[in-house]
């Protein structure tokens, strides 16, 4: 499926935010104000920080907001913080802020599966959706992106990875495409021996030397399983086997990735390790927008270097390739594990080195099979997440 459309947008692109007070909820909020007049925020939600959505509302008129979580919800409806503005709780008022006809497009700026059906009823609804949340197409890429297919509507890449291939791609050919080349910056553990491995702790795998993310980000960072998630977003987004992905270190990420065509010649996207450049050209495309953060200068000196990926000392990457090979809901298993380790080892309950460990011994207990509905998808992802659970009982404590 061949995801990618430069038809032109509309003039002004109203959007409702998920994640609104999350890392790329922040990043979004950036464009916006870089760009008044032409992006125009209709409705925010997120979970539990419901004065940081109230400051927002404030700040860009909003007046619709979800708030998630239960408790958080009955705070903020007795705050007096929202004053003149609609409240939606609980994850039927999520579903609800998602398909609002005020809106044209919905930011899926949620980590993990939470953004899964909100996002699914969105483009039911005929919203473009732009996409920040790689489980939604790793776990269920053929629904969201057959979905996206019958409705008429854009699936437009928010990660700097996947919209720098977006950018590369546009006016060529698919034929044309030799490889798909998504650059990693290594994470923090890139130089790291075995040893010095076994004594990480949360809170150094938090310590990204490039970007600003979210947690669970980060973490998936510094053990290439986040690279893992990409490549699979990145077949869903460009239709392209695995086979025709790469993956190279490019530790300055100053390169945010690059397509190779059948003629030898290679296209290059570049700025700075942020994540406004990537979603102000989403929000705005086929038009170039304000920039929110300076952008590279070449009058002062830098360099770029790359490398192969060491798959041996991060494994998350070899078993993503190998859960896309096998298709199916294996990529749903690769993801669900993921997600268990991770849980564990930021509760200090997994050492770090043994995250990939579960991920893999997790792939080769669960059979994948190619779903037929969305309910098999989640019940394979549930069922993954049991097998995990028992698997890294054996690396905990």
């Amino acid at each position: 499926m061949w995801a990618v459309d430069f038809t032109v947008m509309a003039q002004r692109r109203k959007l409702v935010i998920l994640g609104a007070t999350g890392s790329i909820g922040d990043n979004t909020l950036q464009v916006v104000r870089a760009n008044p007049g032409r992006l125009e925020i209709a409705g925010i939600a997120g979970n539990k920080n419901f004065e940081k959505l109230a400051r927002i509302a404030r700040e860009f008129g909003v007046k619709d907001v979800a708030i998630n979580d239960a408790e958080a919800f009955e705070k903020a409806r007795k705050s007096g913080l929202f004053d003149g503005v609609r409240l939606y709780g609980g994850k039927e008022g999520i579903m609800e802020i998602s398909v609002m006809p005020q809106a044209d497009t919905l930011v899926a700026a949620v980590v993990g599966t939470d953004a899964l059906k909100p996002t699914l009823a969105a483009i039911e609804a005929g919203k473009d959706i732009a996409l920040a949340n790689k489980e939604l197409l790793v776990m269920a890429g053929k629904f969201v992106m057959s979905a996206a297919q019958r409705k008429g509507v854009k699936i437009l890449p928010l990660d700097s990875e996947h919209n720098a291939i977006f950018q590369c791609l546009a006016g060529e050919r698919k034929a044309d495409i030799a490889k798909l080349i998504i650059t990693a910056s290594g994470g923090m553990f890139r130089d790291y021996t075995r040893e010095q491995m076994l004594n990480i702790k949360p809170s150094d795998a938090l310590k990204h030397p490039n970007w600003n993310m979210g947690p669970k980000v980060t973490i998936d960072s510094s053990t290439l399983a986040n690279k893992g998630l990409e490549v699979i977003e990145a077949h869903w987004l460009f239709g392209v086997s695995a086979d025709k992905i790469q993956v190279v270190v490019q530790k300055q990420s100053l390169v945010h990735s690059m397509v190779q065509f059948v003629d030898g010649s290679v296209l290059a996207h570049m700025s700075p390790p942020s994540m406004t450049f990537a979603i102000s050209h989403s929000l705005l495309t086929p038009e170039r927008g304000n920039f929110a953060v300076e952008p590279l200068d070449f009058s002062k000196p830098f360099s770029l270097d790359f490398r192969p990926p060491d798959t041996e000392r991060f494994p998350c990457l070899k078993y993503a390739y190998e859960a896309l090979r096998k298709g199916g809901t294996a990529t749903t298993v690769f993801n669900a594990s993921n997600e268990v380790a991770v849980g564990r080892f930021t509760r200090g309950e997994l050492p770090w080195i043994h995250i990939a460990d579960v991920v893999g011994e997790t792939l080769s207990q669960e059979t994948a099979f190619d779903p037929e509905s969305l309910d098999e998808v989640l019940a394979a992802d549930a069922q993954a997440r049991l097998t995990a659970r028992k698997i890294s009982e054996k690396f905990c404590g």
